[in-house]
């Protein structure tokens, strides 16, 4: 078999040929000469993808060889229509700028995470720190002072010049919560499922405070993707724990009470129901949004205007809500096609890790960063198209925006991680004492490792 190593670098290549190539057709298509700044351009996306390639090499050499150049394309993908926006939108001549630099940050954060996550199970000792931190982030916007709210939502934190949304990283910090504390109570939680006995409360007590609380905020911050994206997280995390469907079942049976619950109760959340339902009742006020990219995919239909000839810049918040919406008229239903395989090729590779890990925490927190991110580009995408109501987040490194960006890539670290741990691992998995039931004897057989 070949090095997993050998074929990243072969597709980090494509990723890159593709990138710089739609690079310079999007300057091409826009302004009919070649970008001036190409050659720079093929060094930093050259400089960081293979800087990124070298640190997976040197601490995580048996981790999949697919993860990083799907990120490493869907990155570029979005760096270049982050460009091309930003020369026909006023005022934000400086993005192109800002996103290349939090890409650097994020490759740093990635490479930091790898270099001092060592092992998975590092994180697993520091289950409560994770959910107390996770809280805490989760409040800071609603704190005065530092506290922002941007487009009706109350989801920044500014220190002095740096603006950032500590949601992003409470995500991650509460999926290592909830993976850790469902590894060791998974049994309990399970109860038999040949019966609809439920577990005592007790059991369940920690992660339903976790996500009530995370909840009560989100919704205060009116950060409605958010609040959607961690119950769908929760509601999957207690079914691949438990594989108890009731979970599953009851779970989107509470959504549903408490979407119906929330559209009479929150104005906004109504509005964005409406909107969904029939943005043509407002095509030049609250619908223009969602009108005007149903148009641009439909002036996009199968292979695209091209990249830079379309007129994506006419969507209010392309750069972010919206950018989808911008790849599927320059790039079609084909190029669109392409960024959703890539997030499914992603999603499948972080499952097909989950079931490779070497022990019951590996095996949930992987799950739930690939739930995450499987979620989140399921919940934006889907609102450009009008699949689900628009909830406002970002779509996973394509969007304009420094926090998720960092955020995810160091998802992606620890995604590898336990790719890694898990090719590494003897055939036996090893199980941990905790895991084990009441009363039973670990015999000590060995370093394992």
């Amino acid at each position: 078999m070949r090095n997993p190593r050998n074929r990243e670098l072969t597709l980090l290549i494509a990723a890159g040929a593709i990138t710089i190539g739609a690079y310079a057709l999007a300057t091409l298509g826009r302004t009919a000469t070649m970008p001036a700044d190409l050659v720079p351009f093929l060094g930093v996306v050259l400089g960081l993808l293979g800087g990124a390639h070298l640190v997976v090499r040197r601490f995580a050499p048996a981790a999949d060889p697919t993860i990083l150049p799907l990120v490493a394309l869907l990155n570029g993908i979005g760096y270049v229509f982050i460009a091309r926006l930003a020369g026909d939108i006023s005022n934000a001549g400086s993005l192109p700028g800002q996103q290349s630099t939090w890409t650097a940050v994020g490759v740093v954060a990635f490479t930091a995470t790898l270099v001092f996550v060592r092992r998975a199970t590092m994180l697993d000792t520091y289950r409560w720190l994770a959910a107390v931190g996770g809280l805490v982030l989760l409040v800071m916007p609603l704190l005065p002072m530092i506290g922002r709210e941007v487009n009706g939502a109350r989801i920044w934190v500014r220190f002095g010049p740096i603006n950032f949304q500590p949601g992003e990283f409470a995500k991650i910090a509460l999926a290592v919560f909830i993976a850790s504390y469902l590894a060791e109570k998974r049994d309990l939680l399970a109860a038999s499922r040949s019966s609809s006995r439920l577990p005592e409360p007790r059991h369940l007590a920690p992660v339903a405070a976790a996500w009530g609380i995370s909840l009560v905020v989100m919704v205060a911050e009116k950060d409605l993707g958010s609040s959607l994206l961690f119950f769908l997280l929760v509601i999957i995390m207690l079914w691949v724990a438990t594989d108890r469907i009731a979970y599953l079942v009851g779970g989107l049976g509470v959504f549903a009470l408490g979407g119906w619950v929330a559209a009479g109760t929150f104005g906004h959340v109504n509005d964005r129901i409406t909107i969904w339902i029939d943005p043509w009742s407002d095509p030049k006020g609250d619908g223009f949004q969602p009108v005007e990219a149903t148009f641009a995919l439909a002036n996009g239909g199968i292979t695209g205007t091209g990249p830079g000839r379309g007129q994506p810049y006419r969507i209010p918040e392309i750069e972010t809500d919206f950018i989808f919406a911008a790849i599927g008229e320059e790039l079609g239903l084909v190029g669109s096609a392409g960024v959703l395989i890539a997030f499914v090729a992603i999603a499948a590779s972080g499952l097909r890790i989950a079931i490779g890990a070497r022990d019951d925490f590996g095996t949930l927190l992987a799950t739930a960063l690939s739930t995450l991110l499987a979620v989140q580009a399921f919940v934006i995408i889907g609102g450009v198209i009008r699949v689900v109501p628009l909830t406002g987040i970002t779509l996973p490194f394509v969007s304009y925006g420094g926090s998720s960006l960092v955020a995810n890539w160091v998802l992606v670290a620890l995604l590898l991680r336990i790719s890694h741990e898990g090719a590494t691992a003897p055939n036996l998995p090893v199980e941990r004492e905790r895991s084990l039931p009441v009363g039973a004897t670990v015999v000590d057989s060995g370093d394992a490792s």
